[in-house]
């Protein structure tokens, strides 16, 4: 398969596809640079997500992605965020752990 030309484009367009699947609606979803986190969310809606994420495999993308799009709908990592997080990405923790390694 070929590579995009513009990757950062297709990550947000994956974003935009999770968003629907966890009936959500992010304001925004930028691709930027980020020195000590993989993404980020607002409570006006704003989801950032690192472009370093493009160097990591799908998985991780997905991890961060649907953590993310989640906080739009829980601001705190409860039970309710935890388990929808499980549904959607199975084995999750695996990659909380990677995660603090940017």
């Amino acid at each position: 398969m070929k590579k995009s030309p513009y990757p950062a484009q297709d990550l947000r367009r994956r974003a935009m596809a999770w968003a629907v699947r966890l009936k959500v609606n992010p304001r925004v979803v930028r691709v930027q640079e980020m020195r000590r986190k993989w993404g980020s969310c607002t409570a006006s809606g704003t989801v950032t997500l690192a472009l370093d994420l493009l160097d990591r495999d799908k998985r991780f993308q997905d991890y961060v992605i649907v953590h993310e799009l989640l906080h739009l709908r829980f601001a705190r990592h409860g039970r309710m965020f935890k388990a929808l997080l499980s549904a959607h990405v199975p084995g999750w923790r695996e990659y909380e752990l990677s995660s603090r390694e940017i």
